[in-house]
């Protein structure tokens, strides 16, 4: 048993490394409206559950009078705990501890937990609060975020990885979340940029705060390297606790089943989806008149919001649902919403979780901007993660399919499983309006009254072509339904694909149009 004194200096060690960088410091950052890296972690997990590792772990740099700083933890929270029961790893730096900077010490001790969490098949949780690499570490420093990076790899698609700012994220530091599968931010907090401006004004003569540059709105609204926005750090932890109740622990952990609870009754899926084709509506609503208890948590809310992404569940299983969004730009595919759907695509094919498709787009936005910027290789990696992807896939066309949109968005040619089509859908190479002024534009403009007899053709095209039967009767889509029997349909399918077997070409790996 061990002495009580021995006891005694135990207790005031970790008292006063735990105090990281002292009173003064824990002052100025409870000034700047964020939380201590324990009180984080303790916020975060359930209470009680946080089992801290390295606790004594100290830097072992030299040079630049190093050697006489005494920075505690080397200015990183490391352990593991429970969210809702079940364990995660995870870190939070320390940002009054030298400013949360990373050295060679600092780095092995993340590199650690996420080795742990790799091997006992853990979800990783980062919190990012950090100036950046150490300078007085020179090369060591960035070995240790090379490190950091290769884990992050290592993990991805075996393990969820969910990066936290809540502070500066700066340099080579941002990579790391780049790597991970889900970035939250949190307003005034959150700052995120690999060129600093003070960097920016001495070398561009550009005048520009941290906020403009890199913070919460701008990585969630502009950039899409944010996948959750928060008013609070509270607010932060809640998202990531309600995304942690959808996926699965790992790639190899089944679905977990939650109780069956049928979809609020205020979201009428007769009522949702206008009669005009032309008329915009919520496709969120359509989702929530189909998931249980219309629960529907969606991820990057605000970037490119014509295309909607995001998990529900069906018959008490998670679902990832694909969804084009009329409200916004009519829904169509362009170069953000293609990257957008491509990566969330991805990430339920490699956890297993299958994709619900709900589609209505006149197809892919044209134009010289979307042209320059790439549309082409874009819009590839929608077909690219469709076609790779082996988890159950079902489509319900909703509305419009025109063109290269109706085969991108999971169409049977993708090799879907389910396609089904509601009656008023229209599946066409294009919009009728178009295709009867290019098919029938003689007669228009020779006609008499050019107007009605537009209106004729369009309504010819509409009967031969625009319409859910013609591609039924080819086997492309498997049954035109009512909107009332969706959610039926959805559970029947998804029960019945639930044990596919596909075979794929036996290969390293494919190369996607990155």
């Amino acid at each position: 048993m061990a002495s009580s004194k021995k006891v005694r200096e135990l207790q005031k060690r970790r008292e006063e490394i735990q105090l990281g960088g002292g009173e003064k410091a824990i002052q100025k950052q409870v000034a700047m409206g964020k939380m201590t890296a324990r009180e984080r972690i303790i916020e975060l997990l359930d209470n009680g559950s946080f089992n801290e590792y390295d606790l004594f772990v100290e830097h072992d740099a030299r040079d630049f009078g190093m050697e006489q700083k005494k920075l505690h933890g080397d200015g990183v929270v490391t352990g593991t705990g429970t969210v809702g029961g079940k364990p995660v790893c995870i870190f939070a730096q320390d940002f009054t501890v030298a400013g949360g900077s990373l050295g060679s010490m600092h780095a092995r001790k993340i590199t650690k937990i996420m080795d742990h969490s790799l091997k006992m098949r853990m979800p990783l949780i980062g919190i990012n609060d950090s100036g950046g690499a150490r300078i007085q570490e020179g090369v060591n420093s960035l070995a240790g975020y090379g490190e950091i990076f290769f884990r992050n790899t290592l993990a991805s698609g075996v393990i969820p990885q969910i990066s936290v700012i809540l502070g500066p994220c700066a340099g080579g530091a941002v990579y790391s979340p780049a790597l991970t599968d889900f970035v939250f931010v949190v307003d005034n907090i959150s700052k995120m940029f690999i060129t600093g401006p003070e960097v920016i004004k001495t070398v561009l003569g550009e005048d520009i705060s941290m906020e403009e540059l890199g913070g919460a709105r701008v990585h969630s609204e502009m950039t899409g390297n944010a996948h959750f926005f928060a008013e609070s750090e509270a607010e932060c932890f809640e998202q990531i606790k309600m995304l942690l109740s959808y996926i699965p622990w790992s790639n190899s952990a089944e679905r977990v089943q939650k109780e069956v609870v049928e979809p609020r009754k205020e979201f009428n899926i007769n009522r949702i989806v206008p009669a005009d084709k032309r008329m915009p509506y919520d496709v969120r609503d359509v989702i929530r008149s189909v998931s249980d208890d219309s629960a529907f948590l969606e991820v990057q809310e605000n970037w490119a919001a014509n295309i909607v992404i995001g998990f529900g569940r069906i018959n008490g299983k998670t679902v990832g649902y694909v969804a084009n969004q009329p409200k916004v730009l009519a829904g169509v595919l362009d170069v953000d919403s293609s990257d957008k759907s491509a990566r969330f695509i991805r990430y339920c094919d490699a956890f297993n979780i299958p994709i619900v498709t709900l589609v209505d787009l006149p197809g892919y936005l044209p134009g010289v901007d979307q042209e320059h910027a790439g549309v082409i290789r874009h819009g590839a990696k929608v077909l690219y993660a469709y076609s790779e992807a082996t988890v159950p896939k079902i489509t319900v066309i909703l509305r419009k399919a025109y063109g290269g949109g109706y085969i991108a968005m999971n169409s049977r040619h993708l090799r879907a499983d389910f396609v089904f089509a509601w009656p008023d859908a229209e599946v066409a190479v294009m919009g009728p309006e178009g295709a009867a002024n290019i098919i029938f534009r003689k007669e228009i403009a020779t006609a008499e009254d050019p107007d009605k007899v537009r209106k004729e053709k369009v309504d010819e095209y509409i009967e031969k072509f625009a319409n859910p039967y013609v591609a039924a009767a080819k086997g492309f889509i498997d049954s035109v339904i009512e909107p009332k029997e969706t959610r039926n349909v959805l559970k029947h399918a998804l029960e019945v694909s639930g044990n596919k077997e596909i075979g794929m070409p036996k290969k390293k790996h494919g190369i996607p149009p990155f």
